[in-house]
């Protein structure tokens, strides 16, 4: 029967949708395989320009900037906006591109722990002394599937007059009633001042990343942050896929809206069957294992019956941490999350885990 994906970030299935895929023939025959050049040289096309006043109006934001990936994004956007007077406060369990990105930077580095509030608030008090305070979080968190607590992280920055920066890769396109992201989910699009995400998990699954939010900042960004000016610009094919991809986001929630029922039938299976998922409610479905040699072996085990999962161990995570990370697509089928299910129960018998 062949072999399933639930491994891939192709959350909405659109990089194989026939009509992402006409969009991405078109750009390349129309503008080729590339333009040779950086954004400010020769390097903008109308393409380009479209594409982020798309993307600024999806988020319901001023103005936009690509990247050649939010890894990019993240890398510069740091240490263009903020200086030695200013204090940033990460989330300890951040993606490694924002950490990355925050040590380019020379402002003043809190790390509070992961999704806490309370030490949130006690590094925002200890913050007060600097010019701005930025508060950078992950919207939804890769490796556990779990969401960030926007609204408390908005009501703190608003109570100690800081900003809120979000990384939206594992958000955009299925979070939220229409697919707007972990600020829409959970009411607070009003709040966060500052999103960078990607193009290449939902929206398209071929490479790019962007920051939107307001104009001056982004006014900023195209004068100084460096991976968008020593970069070239984006190929014309990934423009026109993810361009058509969030056209068909805006038409329709209905593949958005798909997902939940999607992602709670394999999270409720596997927990009756006795597994342990982390995370809630994402289509990032953690299947806890502890040990890395049985994440290794059980990981195996499940490609021989035709589902293709990866096991993850330190240093991708933390020690005694090891997991399988199941990914739920809008394309798998109520069967096929079944079949994934069975073979997990029939691999996980075998090699003791439950």
């Amino acid at each position: 029967a062949g072999i399933i994906n639930f491994c891939a970030n192709n959350y909405l299935g659109l990089s194989s949708h026939p009509e992402v895929i006409r969009a991405a023939v078109e750009a390349l025959e129309k503008f080729g395989a590339g333009l040779s050049s950086v954004r400010f040289i020769c390097g903008t096309q109308s393409i380009h320009k479209d594409l982020e006043e798309k993307i600024a109006r999806f988020h319901q934001r001023e103005d936009a900037i690509l990247y050649a990936s939010c890894f990019d994004a993240n890398a510069g956007i740091f240490e263009a906006l903020l200086t030695p007077e200013d204090a940033v406060l990460s989330d300890e369990l951040n993606h490694a591109s924002i950490i990355d990105g925050i040590r380019l930077c020379k402002a003043n580095k809190y790390r509070y722990k992961h999704m806490d509030m309370q030490d949130l608030e006690a590094k925002l008090k200890e913050a007060q002394k600097h010019r701005l305070r930025l508060v950078a979080t992950d919207g939804a968190f890769s490796m556990d599937g779990d969401i960030a607590p926007l609204r408390e992280i908005c009501q703190l920055a608003q109570k100690y007059d800081a900003l809120v920066f979000i990384d939206e890769c594992h958000a955009t396109g299925f979070l939220g009633p229409s697919g707007r992201g972990t600020d829409e989910l959970l009411g607070v699009m009003d709040k966060v001042t500052i999103i960078n995400s990607t193009l290449g998990k939902a929206l398209g699954g071929a490479a790019g990343g962007y920051t939107t939010g307001p104009k001056p900042l982004i006014d900023l960004l195209r004068q100084r942050s460096r991976p968008y000016l020593f970069s070239n610009s984006l190929p014309p094919a990934v423009v026109g896929c993810a361009s058509k991809a969030l056209d068909l986001l805006m038409e329709s929630n209905a593949i958005a809206q798909s997902m939940a029922a999607k992602t709670q039938r394999f999270r409720s299976k596997m927990a009756a069957a006795g597994f342990t998922i982390s995370g809630k409610d994402h289509p990032i479905c953690p299947v806890m294992l502890g040990d890395a040699r049985l994440a290794s072996v059980m990981a195996e085990d499940m490609l021989n019956r035709g589902i293709y999962v990866i096991g993850f161990s330190y240093p991708v995570v933390p020690k005694g941490k090891a997991r399988i990370r199941v990914q739920i697509s809008a394309v798998h089928s109520d069967e096929d999350i079944d079949r994934c299910v069975e073979a997990f129960t029939e691999v996980g018998r075998k090699h003791g885990a439950l």
